[in-house]
């Protein structure tokens, strides 16, 4: 499932702004297409434009996604179940939903399928991070009542390195337990496995500067 709504106000029009020569949509578009065929692929938009460029690409939409679900407030949670339902009520029930967003133009088909295998009916949700380099033990802070800043978490650690690995979401591949989807929202699974992705193909899309940055990684992986 790949989610984009219309409404970016960071960088307007974002999911089919051209980024190197092509529609940021399209990128997820091709990393799903590494994965299974277009009848298995849901685009979910509230937006017209949207939909007629994945059309011109070649993917058919199933449905406009309702305005009540495309606002700023509007969560995650919400979007998927109404996917979920409308395969449901036209007979085609899934197991597993793998979510992905257009703003991570550099994660790949082989990435999405490395993420499937380490899903397991027992777990909730396989999700991707990378490793962070801040360190809630180590040079991470919260301010306390009194005004002074104390380590997030305690721990005797002189150097970073001896303080326990953290990991930090990158919002690139989310491998879903529908069952669990059906239970709770996202934030509230217990029962997550990471999939490790490096920095480059992580990099999330949602200020210019980010733009910027994926087009420079983006055309440093070409020139290799």
């Amino acid at each position: 499932m790949i989610t984009a709504r219309g409404g970016s106000k960071g960088i307007p029009g974002k999911n089919i702004k051209l980024f190197h020569g092509k529609p940021l949509l399209y990128y997820s578009i091709d990393a799903a297409r590494q994965c299974t065929t277009d009848e298995n692929i849901c685009l979910s938009s509230d937006c017209v434009e949207i939909i007629d460029t994945a059309a011109a690409y070649g993917l058919p939409v199933p449905f406009v996604r309702p305005s009540e679900l495309a606002t700023d407030t509007a969560g995650s949670y919400e979007v998927l179940l109404h996917a979920y339902k409308h395969y449901k009520e036209a007979g085609k029930e899934y197991e597993v939903l793998v979510l992905l967003q257009p703003t991570s133009p550099l994660r790949t088909g082989k990435q999405i399928e490395e993420a499937i295998k380490l899903y397991s009916r027992e777990i909730d949700m396989v999700v991707s991070v990378f490793k962070a380099d801040a360190n809630p033990y180590y040079n991470l802070f919260e301010e306390s009542e009194s005004g002074f800043l104390n380590h997030s978490k305690k721990g005797n650690f002189t150097r970073r390195q001896d303080a326990p690995d953290t990991w930090q979401l990158n919002g690139a591949i989310y491998v879903i337990n529908i069952n669990s989807l059906l239970q709770k929202p996202l934030h509230e699974f217990e029962k997550l496995v990471k999939y490790e992705m490096d920095k480059i193909s992580s990099v999330d899309i949602d200020t210019p500067f980010d733009w910027q940055w994926a087009e420079f990684l983006f055309s440093k992986q070409m020139i290799k």
